[in-house]
């Protein structure tokens, strides 16, 4: 199974500006090659795939200055991307959902660049991460790196760098604990569980509302283009990267626990894109995070060897758990 391991990077000011430059011409390329593709279909009514723009990393490395020391594996990773979105945009299309075409990428939204092959453009140094055209670049290694490394993607956060490694790890079964619980994720309740357990909902992005308030305020205050709105923008990402951070850490302990102490594990398969269409409900359900903590549970769950379960949602709530009579008239205040 493919896990990746995620590391925090300590460039210099030179190599900073290297993988900012690096940033800005692999956005320049997906840019250009999403106009291609947009023109092409609207002009001549013609499909430009993949392969096709592959073929014209050579030349963009032989004319374009800013191109000349990325390595090529860098900039096809940004055709790859642009490919990935597409044949999304064709899945939603063909579903008949929310099509969403694939965007131009201003210069605040487009933050990583990859690596597609250890020891072809990075590899591990001693203590450092050597980066084709970068540099040995000082990375903090919190924990082991697990198993075989595939690929690399640097990313850049709220000012942070950091390289996220793809490893193939072999899997890691628990001993089994002959436990089974059902989960019911809730607002007042993060999650209800069958053994009568009910976990806090800590409400991270409610609690840091009122500063986030005032930090946005202070952006829009701001000139557009100064030095000052930069800072505040930077102020407003970080304390939005603090409140994420929370989140992630709170739902990957829980779901580890979950995990641990149980062989299966059942939960509802909701809707999440659609419940958060009711605006009085939207702002909790995004702020507990239940997306990501059944992907957390998915997830590990596979790693662990453990069975979880997705249960259609129909009646969940109304259903008694003893002889199955459904209890029409009971609403979710009960």
């Amino acid at each position: 199974m493919i896990r990746t391991f995620q590391y925090r990077l300590f460039p210099t000011s030179s190599q900073r500006k290297t993988m900012e430059s690096t940033i800005e011409t692999c956005r320049r390329l997906y840019n250009d090659c999403l106009a291609e593709r947009k023109e092409a279909y609207e002009e001549r009514k013609e499909n430009i795939g993949k392969f096709a723009q592959l073929r014209k990393v050579k030349t963009l490395k032989e004319t374009n200055p800013y191109a000349k020391n990325i390595h090529s594996h860098v900039l096809q990773i940004a055709i790859v991307d642009l490919d990935k979105a597409f044949q999304s945009f064709f899945r939603r299309v063909k579903a008949g959902e929310k099509a969403g075409y694939p965007r131009f990428k201003g210069k605040d939204r487009f933050e990583s660049f990859g690596f597609k092959e250890y020891g072809n453009g990075f590899k591990v140094d001693g203590r450092r991460l050597k980066l084709s055209g970068v540099g040995r670049v000082a990375i903090r290694w919190h924990r082991p790196l697990e198993g075989e490394v595939k690929t690399l993607r640097i990313t850049r956060k709220a000012g942070k760098w950091y390289a996220s490694f793809a490893c193939e790890v072999a899997q890691k079964p628990l001993p089994a604990t002959g436990r089974a619980v059902g989960i019911d994720v809730g607002i007042s309740s993060l999650i209800a569980t069958s053994d009568s357990e009910m976990v806090e909902n800590p409400k991270w992005y409610r609690d840091g509302q009122a500063k986030l308030r005032v930090l946005q305020r202070t952006v829009s205050r701001r000139k557009k283009g100064g030095s000052n709105r930069r800072k505040a923008v930077h102020a407003l990402q970080v304390h939005h990267e603090f409140i994420a951070n929370q989140r992630k850490d709170f739902l990957n302990k829980l779901a580890n626990e979950l995990v641990v102490n149980n062989d299966l594990i059942a939960i509802e398969d909701l809707r999440i894109t659609n419940m958060v269409k009711n605006h009085c409900l939207s702002k909790s359900i995004l702020d507990g995070g239940w997306g990501y903590f059944a992907k957390r549970l998915s997830d590990k769950a596979v790693e662990a060897g453990r069975e979880l379960v997705r249960v259609h949602p129909a009646y969940t709530s109304k259903t008694c758990s003893g002889c199955g009579t459904i209890f029409e008239d009971m609403d979710l205040s009960v």
